[in-house]
């Protein structure tokens, strides 16, 4: 398992409020900002990237970018990222910040689909430093230094 990294599967730009996501081959991904040419890409924002994974969305019989993320990844096991957690994906370094809760537009897409996104809706993440992702990149997983037991009590 150790020579077969996760990877990018697809990636999708938001152009516009409740607009279709549209499927690109790469992004710029701006430190401190978000994906170059979406709506939702916003200074000293948390919620800057929406990460998903295609295990997940194969689960729920979806295609990716069904559920409006912006990079969907196989290979990771999200339930193991933590905020603070750094991915570099491509040239890019992202931080994970909170997982997404799924909302009401889910419904929109499938009825049932917010409650069975419940708790795997994706992670959510803002860009530290600034370089492209592409369909196919590598992405290495840096995980934050465990607390030690004093600070976790």
């Amino acid at each position: 398992m150790e020579n077969s990294l996760p990877s990018v599967v697809a990636l999708f730009r938001c152009p516009g409020h409740r607009a279709p996501m549209e499927p690109v081959s790469a992004v710029w991904a701006e430190a401190n900002w978000g994906i170059q040419g979406d709506a939702h890409a916003r200074p000293n924002s948390a919620r800057q990237v929406l990460l998903m994974d295609q295990e997940t969305l194969e689960a729920l019989a979806l295609r990716p970018g069904a559920v409006r993320e912006n990079i969907t990844l196989k290979g990771l096991s999200f339930h193991q990222l933590r905020p603070g957690d750094l991915l570099r994906i491509g040239e890019a370094l992202l931080e994970i910040t909170q997982p997404c809760t799924p909302c009401a537009r889910m419904d929109e897409i499938r009825p049932g689909l917010q409650e069975a996104l419940r708790g795997r809706r994706g992670m959510l993440a803002r860009v530290l430093e600034s370089g492209w992702i592409r369909c196919g990149d590598a992405v290495h997983w840096f995980k934050q230094s465990a607390p030690s037991p004093s600070e976790s009590e």
